[in-house]
């Protein structure tokens, strides 16, 4: 397995869990609320631009100024 492979995998593993852990805590949150488990259009545009944030600020790991 090369390197480029191993990333990827890793990057996707990483990805799942992390998708994981954040069902869990939205599930978490409707079961103390007892309400069902909803995401307004706010929270879902500011969930959005959180992740194109992240996202950008993985891509420039490494860089050097």
């Amino acid at each position: 397995m090369n390197n480029r492979s191993k990333t990827l995998a890793a990057g996707a593993l990483i990805g799942a869990l992390t998708g994981l852990f954040a069902a869990m805590l939205l599930q978490r949150r409707a079961e103390k609320e007892g309400t069902d488990i909803t995401i307004s259009t706010g929270e879902g545009l500011r969930l959005g631009l959180l992740v194109i944030g992240l996202l950008r600020s993985i891509s420039t790991l490494g860089d050097e100024k």
